[in-house]
């Protein structure tokens, strides 16, 4: 298991949410435990988790099979093959989280910049697939910055994934292109693609951008206070 940091909710309670947390390539986790505790989440815990390879023989991380170079601009290729991160994210959700924690698949959320972007969906469509009758595997939700699916994501989906998401981007010079968004909706049925005022897929660096993460969060984190104990959600 890759490194952790987990920032706990402001309030004693047992968080009713989880959010995990996963930073771009290159990056480390660090700095995505510093976003958690800026975004003060009600009932909600964040987890930010380390890429699981290292770059090269600097400090930063990556969630890539293999790192690829891209022959265009000589910089990294975010879609370097992304099974195994995956797969890692998966067995968090799946063993640790659901099985251990005991927190339900629509109680999970994940947020990703850029290559872990790419990662966050395709788990939540990796869970999806393993679903059955009893045991559906929808998340509450996922939010990419930057970041499309990725090449090996299956091109469609006959019965498509119910996970909500959400994908931000810059109006140009964007990784999510009309090709991207066109593959996020054949595989998602619940899908919102928002564009920044500016080119590029930076982080949210002002109100007006982080305003469609926060109103999407808003929507999909649970809130128990003032909920009777046998109550039932109607979403």
């Amino acid at each position: 298991m890759p490194a952790v940091a987990v920032c706990n909710t402001p309030d004693t309670d047992k968080p009713t949410n989880v959010l995990l947390l996963l930073h771009g390539l290159g990056d480390s986790h660090e700095s995505f435990a510093t976003l958690g505790k800026q975004m003060n989440l009600p009932e909600t815990v964040c987890i930010a988790i380390r890429g699981p390879k290292a770059l090269l023989d600097l400090e930063g991380a990556h969630w890539g099979d293999d790192i690829i170079f891209d022959s265009s601009n000589g910089g990294l290729d975010a879609d370097a093959g992304l099974r195994e991160s995956t797969e890692l994210n998966k067995l968090l959700i799946d063993d640790v989280l659901v099985a251990k924690c005991g927190y339900a698949y629509r109680e999970v959320l994940i947020f990703g910049y850029g290559q872990a972007g790419m990662v966050g969906l395709s788990t939540a469509l990796a869970l999806h697939q393993s679903s059955n009758d009893s045991t559906p595997r929808e998340l509450g939700g996922i939010i990419s910055i930057g970041g499309p699916l990725p090449s090996e994501a299956p091109a469609a989906l006959v019965a498509k994934c119910k996970t909500p998401v959400l994908v931000c981007g810059g109006s140009s010079a964007s990784g999510v292109t009309s090709t991207a968004e066109e593959k996020l909706k054949r595989n998602f049925e619940h899908i919102e693609i928002k564009r920044y005022r500016r080119s590029g897929d930076g982080m949210p660096s002002n109100r007006d951008e982080m305003m469609p993460i926060m109103q999407f969060l808003a929507r999909r984190l649970r809130s128990t206070k003032g909920v009777p104990q046998a109550s039932v959600e109607l979403s």
